[in-house]
């Protein structure tokens, strides 16, 4: 082999594999969070959730994108591990997609396919259509990739040593590890069935061999969703669980069957002129029947997985962690349904946020109508816990940022990058205000009856604003009205209070130092109000 036809194959490669990733981003762009929608109505009956993880793979061209996608959705709570089995066997059925187009050997057309794709995204200035564009330039730019990668290994016909290996995955255990090791490594089963079909079309491979590669690419295609389940909550990596669990026992079974049947020799004699389409149909046949075998069993599987990694006990509950969003560790990790994925991991960890910082308003206003500093221990462990979320949720906001497409998601995903900053800050002004009660033991201060009715109403109009807040993801016009009225409200109470406390002054019912706590105060509880408008004017904005 040539350094020409090396450099060939690497051109060839890089191109397929560029142009599933066109596909996948112009798709992202143009469905945006609506996937979650979809996913959300149709994957309640097995038969439509199969055939919508079979129609999502196929357009997107990837298994391994649907099922990265599906343990994103798990681990955010937006679908449960029942339904992800039926998305994961439509996925297996979708992928064999893209083996069926080479076969029909349509590259003749590549070339006008990408064109009319990058003519869309050149020329035309609507985002919908140019993201339209990048899907058809990403299929067209995808045939030329696998032409030139077919052109590149004809001249592997005339290397004995490269015959010989190749006859050597007539074994099966060597097959299936072959096929394993370098669907592992380039992370699509798509891809390295279409190299399979290159290989076969070159003549440099038959299916008898070909046929336990492509069982232990099915296997190796599960290690895109093995990566992406690191950091995921259990359910999420139940479904990874799942889906190698699927192509394990398909590829079990059709092992067994072809080396005691004649099933080998029934697809060749379909096509007998046309390797890549008996690598096709074979790699279709695998994978539907590998469906139609477990999809009664489909609950079962769901129960075995949760018995393979069983709940934790739940004396980690203390421990500070993310639970809806994975840490950002650096690494580029964005693909199909990231949009969605985020926007319901942010809201659900927001809500998070807001509960703690809700609980250390009530006990922050609690504690200094007792006089006493026992609530401090817990209020410090929340906002320590407030704090550790404000800072990884915007390390994660800030990390998906940069490759987000959709211009209504990137709005919403940057104002939840404010609204954590001023959960932050309502956390903070809580803080403020139980730590006055160590002043209040030290100083053996009290407060007037006057002044703790006036602190109890402080503390109720506060947790009833932000109970406005708890309807993150679907935030609707009367529940910014009431926010705004309610923050007006803490704004003429507080100038309500600072005159009652002039008048307690006057009249001497108020110490000194009571007058400058509670004039503190008061500031702490404005400040509240503020951020809680921000709050809502954010989701006003960004609505769902």
């Amino acid at each position: 082999m040539k350094i020409t036809d090396f450099l060939g194959l690497l051109g060839g490669l890089a191109l397929f594999l560029y142009g599933m990733q066109m596909m996948s981003s112009g798709l992202e762009a143009a469905a945006g969070n609506r996937m979650k929608r979809i996913l959300e109505r149709l994957t309640s009956n097995r038969f439509l959730g199969v055939l919508v993880g079979a129609g999502i793979t196929a357009v997107i061209q990837s298994s391994s994108a649907t099922t990265v996608m599906v343990v994103g959705f798990v681990n955010s709570g937006m679908m449960t591990l029942r339904q992800a089995v039926w998305i994961i066997m439509g996925a297996n059925i979708g992928t064999t997609i893209t083996g069926q187009l080479i076969a029909l050997d349509i590259g003749v057309l590549a070339p006008l396919i990408a064109f009319l794709g990058v003519a869309l995204v050149v020329f035309i200035k609507k985002p919908k259509l140019q993201s339209y564009g990048m899907i058809v330039a990403g299929l067209g730019i995808l045939f030329i990739g696998m032409d030139m990668m077919s052109a590149a290994m004809m001249p592997l016909r005339d290397s004995e040593a490269f015959v010989h290996l190749m006859t050597r995955f007539s074994n099966p255990v060597l097959g299936i590890l072959a096929g394993m090791l370098f669907t592992a490594i380039i992370q699509s089963s798509s891809a390295s069935v279409g190299i399979l079909q290159a290989l076969a079309t070159s003549g440099l491979i038959g299916l008898p061999s070909a046929v336990y590669v492509l069982f232990g690419q099915n296997i190796g295609t599960c290690i895109t969703a093995v990566l992406a389940s690191i950091g995921t909550n259990r359910n999420a990596k139940r479904t990874t669980i799942i889906h190698l669990m699927f192509n394990m026992i398909g590829t079990a079974v059709f092992t067994v069957v072809c080396m005691t049947l004649p099933l080998t020799a029934l697809i060749q004699s379909l096509t007998p002129s046309n390797p890549a389409a008996q690598i096709a149909n074979m790699h279709t046949l695998f994978n539907i029947v590998t469906t139609l075998l477990l999809i009664p069993f489909g609950t079962g599987m769901a129960k075995l997985a949760t018995r393979i990694l069983p709940d934790k006990e739940r004396g980690e509950d203390g421990e500070q962690r993310l639970l809806f969003i994975k840490p950002v560790d650096g690494a580029r990790e964005y693909h199909i349904g990231t949009s969605a994925i985020a926007i319901n991991g942010i809201c659900k960890e927001l809500k998070r946020m807001i509960a703690m910082a809700r609980e250390n308003v009530s006990l922050s206003f609690q504690a200094v109508l007792d006089g006493n500093s026992k609530r401090l221990k817990k209020v410090e462990e929340n906002e320590e816990y407030i704090d550790y979320l404000n800072k990884e949720i915007s390390k994660y906001i800030s990390h998906i940022i940069t490759y987000e497409a959709n211009p209504e998601d990137s709005a919403r995903i940057s104002a939840f990058f404010k609204i954590a900053g001023n959960v932050e800050r309502i956390g903070d002004h809580a803080m403020n205000i139980c730590e006055y009660t160590k002043r209040l033991e030290e100083k053996q201060i009290g407060f007037s009856d006057q002044a703790r009715e006036e602190i109890a109403t402080m503390r109720d109009i506060c947790l009833k604003s932000m109970d406005l807040l708890d309807c993150m993801e679907a935030t609707n016009v009367e529940d910014i009205t009431g926010i705004a009225a309610a923050e007006q409200k803490i704004d003429d109470m507080t100038m309500l209070y600072r005159q009652n406390q002039i008048v307690r002054m006057q009249s001497g019912v108020c110490s000194d130092e009571a007058c400058i706590l509670y004039s503190e105060m008061l500031t702490d509880f404005e400040r509240i109000g503020d951020h809680i408008l921000n709050i809502g004017q954010e989701l006003g904005e960004n609505r769902g």
